[in-house]
């Protein structure tokens, strides 16, 4: 592939060395979550399992003011930009605030919803959701401006700073406690500011964009945030139905699962964060977009049939080697859970490309088979393995809408 020609030459692109990042930043995450399965074992990783799933949804809201901010980074500039990147900032803190004040009051029902040994891990955790919205305003101005080592080095420090300081008090203090782990995660978002450019936070009363602007904005925003909500139940809904409705044993072994199946669907992240900036740009020009389009699907595809067939030939020593022998009841599913997570990663490289330009259809189909995901596991979960036939079930419906969407608009533009 690109990259390994790039390595041979010994150039590599800045888009190149950031998709290695992502890569590097993936494994150390995966790294983190295998040593906590390991030390902590299915009952307590259970309650582990639902912080990580709690950072994922995070991740998704905060990725809308990531995604706003990229999108125009790149068709604004000078002091339009500073305007604009200044209002964006001012937004995320306060829609921070709220939201983790939400979370800390809210700490004992989530408790009482989730089946978890504490509520205090749910009250660290939303002190620290301020900061990630912040941090994902900073990343959204360097993806934009494709900023790609700035960028990578932001992924870098959240991800080494939460395995070093998460695992470092568990083994030195020898505290397996749920608090330790949401300790660690908010720790890690201040290192993930970093590089940080505080130039563009204003104190002073900011001067109104114009409306034209602000529609652009405010309209891409809303479809941008339903699209990362639908993200939000396809991606973590199963685990926490699954958190609620079966025990914790049960729970911790269908995390372990679910975190070794979406290997495709995190890989797949690099590509999105390099679509969507190569699109708009393309669109300002007036430029064909479906190109890249081809590219990164191409890529997601033959990726997830690596993966799948992996997990078909040697699950249970895949299952063995990262987690171990305690979580070997589910090798039979864990072929099926990454052909439905592989389905869900490249319906959602189609989603984000017609989110590039401005197109609504696909976010609200993702919607719709998002809700009946989460449908499907509330009405049929008498074992794990209906769980993860239900997954399959909506995600090839939904790949297979979203790539007959895409024929029929090619359709009509031919005809047009």
């Amino acid at each position: 592939m690109q990259i390994l020609a790039a390595i041979k030459s010994k150039r590599l692109t800045p888009e190149q060395l950031f998709m290695l990042s992502v890569l590097a930043v993936n494994g150390g995450n995966y790294l983190y979550n295998l040593i906590l399965g390991r030390l902590l074992g299915p009952s307590q990783f259970a309650d582990a399992a639902v912080l990580i799933t709690f950072l994922l949804v995070l991740s998704f809201m905060a990725m809308t003011f990531q995604l706003v901010t990229a999108k125009f980074s790149v068709l604004f500039e000078n002091e339009i930009f500073k305007n604009f990147i200044a209002k964006v900032y001012k937004q995320a803190f306060f829609g921070g605030l709220l939201l983790g004040a939400i979370i800390v009051a809210c700490a004992s029902q989530l408790q009482a919803l989730f089946n978890t040994s504490s509520s205090t891990m749910f009250v660290i955790f939303g002190c620290g959701v301020p900061l990630y919205f912040l941090m994902s305003v900073n990343r959204g101005s360097y993806q934009g401006k494709k900023a790609y080592k700035s960028l990578s080095i932001t992924y870098q420090g959240e991800m080494l700073s939460r395995l070093l300081i998460t695992l470092g008090l568990i083994l030195v203090f020898n505290i397996q406690s749920s608090a330790v782990i949401a300790i660690g995660i908010v720790v890690s978002f201040v290192f993930g500011l970093f590089p940080f450019k505080a130039k563009y936070i204003s104190v002073k009363k900011l001067i109104p964009l114009e409306s034209k602007y602000s529609k652009q904005i405010k309209n891409f925003f809303l479809l941008t945030a339903f699209y990362e909500l639908t993200q939000i139940i396809i991606n973590n809904s199963d685990i926490l139905l699954v958190k609620h409705y079966f025990d914790s044993y049960e729970a911790g072994l269908y995390a372990s699962l679910a975190l070794i199946g979406r290997i495709v669907y995190f890989i797949a992240w690099m590509f999105v964060m390099l679509l969507l900036p190569a699109v708009v740009e393309l669109k300002r020009e007036g430029r064909e977009t479906a190109s890249v389009l081809f590219k990164y699907v191409g890529y997601i595809a033959l990726i997830s049939a690596i993966i799948v067939m992996t997990c078909l030939t040697f699950p249970e020593l895949i299952i063995q080697l990262l987690f171990g022998e305690q979580y070997v009841a589910m090798a039979p599913l864990l072929w099926k859970y990454a052909i439905a997570t592989s389905m869900f990663a490249i319906s959602n490289i189609f989603a984000y490309y017609y989110l590039s330009l401005d197109k609504y259809v696909p976010v609200v189909i993702s919607g719709v088979f998002g809700m009946l995901q989460m449908l499907l596991v509330v009405f049929y979960h008498d074992t794990l393995e209906q769980v993860v036939h239900m997954q399959i079930v909506a995600m090839a419906l939904l790949l297979v809408i979203q790539v007959l969407f895409f024929k029929g608009e090619n359709i009509f533009k031919k005809k047009s």
